[in-house]
């Protein structure tokens, strides 16, 4: 009987190690310090070859502006790929930016 409890309590402090892998923080905040107006700006992970939807929605990225995002779209990647348009019609594209590892990113 007490073999196991044991065994209960190690795979209930087993299971709460694993959460915060699962957990990961997929918050980025985004920096523009092109020079140029960001008018559109993706994010989308690597198992997927659809850009989603634009993050801005209707908003604009000045330089020197900034944008919280959270990238946890529920399917446990931390890699991702950034495209930003801006209004002069170039784009940027970053690829493989492992968002569980990546506080600021700054477009430059």
């Amino acid at each position: 009987m007490k073999l196991n409890a044991i065994a209960g309590i190690v795979l209930s402090l087993s299971s709460l190690a694993a959460t915060p892998l699962l957990a990961a923080d997929r918050h980025v905040t985004i920096v523009n310090k092109t020079g140029y107006t960001m008018v559109e700006f993706y994010g989308s992970n690597n198992g997927t070859s659809a850009w989603e939807e634009n993050i801005l929605g209707g908003d604009v990225l000045t330089h020197g502006q900034s944008v919280d995002v959270n990238f946890d779209d529920a399917s446990g990647h931390c890699i991702f790929d950034f495209l930003a348009i801006f209004e002069d019609g170039d784009q940027v594209k970053q690829e493989n930016v492992d968002v569980c590892k990546v506080g600021t990113f700054t477009f430059e």
